[in-house]
């Protein structure tokens, strides 16, 4: 699962954002692929194996396994502060929070919203991303830093239809 999602992603923005000959390329996304999959990898064996263990220190399994299986897991795999596990940590991050706001509107702990709350929500998180990325770029992860630096920046500048289909950033002279 880990190669089928993280091949495709690092083939993109290496060929976008990387520069470094073919080899140094290929290299790079093979090491991104081999990453990813590992850390899924071991965290679903740790996971599984916690919740086993667990399972059967207590003669049944009960929610409060799966939390406690899952924190151990991420400490021990995603821990490390590198560029793929704040991807996926990110990733998780932002389907939690919507996940939580479901569940609090299903118990009751938020009322049901009268209209979808989603168009504010856009607003508010492209007004943030853009507010940072115009005046603290340095606090945004470094690949959305590079995907708006292509979009906002290094879209001023056009030199021919190749700007548009392959790369907006001149490494020659025309």
């Amino acid at each position: 699962y880990g190669a089928k999602i993280r091949a495709p992603h690092a083939l993109v923005m290496t060929l976008l954002f990387k520069s470094g000959s073919l080899r140094e390329k290929l290299k790079s996304i093979a090491q991104a692929t081999y990453t990813h999959s590992r850390n899924l990898a071991y965290f679903v064996f740790t996971y599984k194996g916690l919740m086993e263990l667990q399972s059967r220190l207590q003669g049944k399994k009960i929610p409060f396994h799966s939390f406690f299986a899952a924190c151990i897991g991420g400490w021990l795999v995603f821990g490390e502060n590198n560029p793929i596990n704040s991807q996926i940590i990110m990733y998780l991050l932002s389907r939690i929070l919507f996940g939580l706001s479901r569940l609090a509107v299903e118990k009751g702990y938020v009322p049901q919203p009268k209209q979808d709350p989603f168009p504010l929500v856009a607003a508010l998180v492209w007004g943030t991303v853009l507010w940072l990325f115009e005046y603290h770029r340095q606090t945004l992860q470094p690949s959305l830093q590079s995907s708006m630096t292509y979009l906002y920046d290094d879209s001023n500048v056009w030199h021919d239809l190749s700007d548009f289909l392959i790369y907006n950033k001149r490494t020659d002279s025309k």
